[in-house]
């Protein structure tokens, strides 16, 4: 163990819940480790936040007005889980705990920037008041741009450290991690705070799945052998690993972690929930920009690039994935598993809890290591939500059910994926793995 070993601290999120948004770490492992879903139906299904005012305002009470008011969902839900990871690892943000921390955020979606673009756009130079001009300016100069997030979590922070996004798609907040672990080992910052946060519009999903029923009767005319009898649909629940699996249901929110070097959270006497140890990343070298090499090579060397010499492949008994329920994610992810362990993948047990909430892009990396860290805290296993009846075709155990499997470990791996893009990995360790 070293002084410079990135160690989590804190973890606070702002996700779709039943009677209310998950905030807390306790929240996510009660949704988590029953295989709860919480995705609701408005003709799609779809993962719905529903933070009220109230909630924000409590946690956020001294926030200027010319600035909040123009804030947009990615906001109000990325401060939201800044704030509860911030107490949940005993920092005290308006002490100035976070004043010399990286503030690094991932997004891949924009949906929450396109009003606020278009406000700005349309708006009439001629007509629009002096006044209904400054907050436009406002408005425009905080949400037309993926580093929204980052903007005010960097000035609510105060930070004069590095404060910067990455946008991958679904692989942003993992991108982010790892790019912590270096400032971190470095010796750049002794803390890092990352935040994963993405508005899919409810409304473009909506809209999304009546253009495709309109489409399918094109799409019927020109399909060829090797292309799937129907276009994708939202209207049915996701079902990762499934053999029934055929869909993907969006959703909405944040996650967000602390990460610290060993020798910064000792001396403050921190709660560690577990260490980041490694971190790598690969893509397919397809020319393709939609599609994924189903062969899972990229995964495998990500992989075996994140354990390097130091670890093998028989020391990791678990594996987050990161299905969504796509079954080309599924194919590559349990062509992988089988290239990696052999004879010995059927003892596995790889799971994904996607369903829980809805395949939110940007938060899954953090969600992902948040579970796996909890996960091994707990010696228990996650089940896949929504999987009831496995897939023959897996090489692994997704621990179908809603019941947790008990497991004794100290490392585990957590997978996330930008189709078309990077293939993360992040080797995740117990508190005093080595």
């Amino acid at each position: 163990m070293s002084a410079r070993d990135t160690v989590v601290t804190g973890m606070g999120f702002c996700l779709p819940g039943t009677d209310g948004p998950v905030l807390t770490a306790a929240d996510l492992w009660e949704v988590a480790s029953h295989g709860r879903s919480c995705l609701k139906h408005h003709g799609v299904y779809y993962g719905s936040v529903d933070l009220p005012a109230a909630v924000f305002d409590k946690r956020l009470p001294d926030l200027p007005g010319i600035f909040s008011r123009h804030y947009t969902n990615a906001h109000r839900f990325g401060l939201t889980s800044l704030v509860e990871a911030s107490a949940d690892a005993g920092l005290d943000i308006r002490a100035g705990h976070l004043a010399e921390a990286a503030v690094l955020a991932g997004r891949g979606g924009i949906d929450a920037n396109v009003p606020s673009y278009l406000a700005v756009a349309q708006a009439d130079a001629g007509t629009t008041l002096p006044h209904e001009a400054m907050e436009l300016f406002v408005r425009g100069q905080q949400a037309l741009t993926p580093s929204d997030v980052a903007l005010v979590q960097g000035a609510y922070t105060r930070t004069t450290g590095p404060c910067f996004t990455v946008s991958c798609g679904c692989a942003s907040s993992a991108v982010q991690i790892g790019n912590a672990r270096r400032m971190i080992a470095d010796g750049a910052v002794d803390l890092a705070v990352v935040t994963g946060v993405d508005v899919f519009g409810l409304e473009v999903i909506q809209n999304v799945q009546r253009l495709l029923y309109g489409a399918q009767h094109s799409y019927d005319a020109i399909r060829v052998d090797g292309m799937p009898e129907l276009l994708p649909s939202f209207d049915r629940i996701m079902r990762p690993y499934d053999r029934r699996a055929d869909c993907v249901n969006h959703g909405e929110g944040s996650a967000t972690l602390i990460l610290e070097s060993r020798e910064h959270a000792d001396r403050r006497g921190a709660h560690v929930y577990g260490q980041v140890l490694a971190h790598a990343m690969t893509r397919d070298g397809l020319s393709n920009p939609l599609a994924s090499d189903q062969s899972g090579a990229s995964l495998v060397a990500a992989i075996r690039a994140c354990l390097g010499e130091r670890w093998s492949i028989e020391q990791v008994p678990y594996i987050h994935g990161g299905s969504d329920g796509d079954v080309v994610v599924t194919a590559f992810e349990s062509n992988a598993v089988g290239q990696l362990y052999g004879s010995a993948a059927a003892d596995l047990l790889m799971t994904s809890q996607e369903a829980c909430f809805g395949h939110n892009g940007a938060p899954a990396g953090a969600v992902g290591v948040a579970l796996t860290l909890l996960m091994l805290e707990r010696g228990e296993v996650c089940p896949t939500a929504n999987c009831e009846e496995p897939d023959e075709r897996l090489t692994f155990d997704p621990v179908p059910g809603v019941q947790t499997r008990r497991l004794d470990f100290d490392y585990a791996v957590s997978c996330n994926y930008q189709i078309g893009g990077v293939k993360n990995a992040i080797l995740l360790g117990s508190p005093d793995a080595t």
